[in-house]
């Protein structure tokens, strides 16, 4: 079992804290395991066991009709006054789950956690349902630091292409080859179209939805609008229109298949409504859809560095400056900081691109440029170039 010390630190701050702990993310990315530690922590520090109630949602044993069936379920279990820790897996499989969650919400003994593979969970009248009842914890797959520590060996670029090629997913560690990764991938990416968006969505046309899933790994880290996607689509012979292409998008987003990154003009200090970018979850799920040819091996590093971005807790976008692209503008409560990411900068063309794209914002918050060169850092006038393992690393 891989020690996700950081989710379970988050979970351990916020124990006993009177919020609906939950955690979201996609398939196996973790949250079941992360249950489990927590629940190894909460033994440990002498919580009962009859008063840790653990139920994955998908099982065959908790095959509930409604949520007042589940209510009821957990409710049974709480005996006398002491604290029940309630975990809820897979929660939104439980049709209205919202009420029952609500219901134990509201008894002042249970400390409740759950989670979902779909961002529905939190959206539209739940959200509203349930505003200032919860607090959210997004989980990904193993970063590349993570990663490193499971091996326990130094962060290097053979370890990189390792990662990038072998999946984050902490199964796919267990995999002996990269024809297993890939099966493991497809069979997690099928559970999703099928079951997490055909199903609750009523698309009968997974074909299509498929087709738009494919284009957009293809295209990770390119600039892209609805109505390209859809005449793309329409000009290889699957018509399609604007209006559906939005809509799958919405669901590969919900599903966290695809993570929605929107343009800010950092002159102008306003938010663009064209010209996002889409980044995977896991940038190996397109192996297992599209084959391991023709990868843009420097679009797969800007996803890698856009995941760490909000591992950390920053608020990313894609920064346009007059006429340049900066490929993330990072905002938390401590300021901002802005990244170009490139997988080699030892053309001096290619340096002086990115170079021109920092030094045409005007403030003074940190800047940086990431790339495999083993290099040492150089700092260009507060432009800051270094290698981006090391930065993954937070060496």
């Amino acid at each position: 079992m891989i020690e996700r010390n950081e989710y379970l630190e988050a979970l351990k701050n916020w124990k006993d804290k009177d919020l609906i702990k939950v955690v979201t993310g996609i398939r196996r990315c973790g949250k079941s395991t992360l249950f489990e530690l927590f629940i190894n922590y909460l033994k440990q520090t002498g919580i009962k066991e009859d008063h840790i109630i653990s139920l994955n949602l998908e099982s065959p044993e908790y095959n509930f009709n409604d949520y007042m069936e589940l209510y009821n379920y957990v409710n049974d279990k709480i005996k006398d006054n002491d604290m029940y820790y309630v975990f809820l897996d897979e929660v939104q499989v439980v049709d209205k789950f919202e009420k029952a969650v609500d219901g134990l919400y509201i008894k002042k003994n249970v400390d409740e956690y759950i989670t979902g593979s779909n961002a529905y969970l939190l959206s539209g009248e739940l959200a509203t349902f349930l505003s200032g009842r919860y607090v959210e914890f997004k989980m990904f797959p193993l970063s590349f630091k993570e990663y490193a520590d499971f091996y326990k060996q130094e962060g290097d670029e053979k370890l990189y292409l390792k990662y990038v090629n072998n999946s984050s997913m902490p199964y796919a560690l267990k995999l002996d080859n990269q024809d297993e990764v890939d099966k493991y991938l497809d069979s997690i990416y099928n559970t999703i179209i099928v079951k997490d968006i055909a199903t609750r969505k009523k698309i009968a046309d997974t074909g299509m939805l498929r087709s738009v899933s494919e284009f957009m790994f293809s295209s990770v880290g390119n600039i892209l609008s609805v109505k390209k996607i859809a005449d793309t689509l329409t000009s290889n012979g699957r018509s399609i229109s604007v209006h559906t292409v939005e809509s799958y998008l919405d669901s590969l987003v919900e599903s966290f298949i695809f993570n929605k990154v929107s343009r800010y003009d950092i002159k102008g200090k306003q938010y663009l409504t064209s010209g996002e970018k889409y980044y995977a979850t896991d940038v190996t799920m397109r192996y297992a859809l599209l084959g391991r040819k023709y990868v843009d091996l420097g679009h797969v590093l800007e996803n890698i560095v856009y995941l760490e971005l909000v591992r950390r807790g920053y608020k990313v976008y894609i920064g346009k400056s007059g006429d340049k692209e900066i490929d993330f503008v990072a905002e938390n409560s401590k300021g901002v900081q802005y990244f170009q990411v490139a997988y080699t900068v030892r053309d001096k063309n290619t340096l002086e691109r990115e170079l021109s794209a920092l030094e045409s914002i005007n403030d003074h918050y940190p800047k940086f440029i990431l790339t495999m060169d083993i290099d040492p850092e150089v700092d260009y006038n507060g432009i800051r170039k270094m290698n981006v393992l090391d930065w993954l690393l937070d060496k």
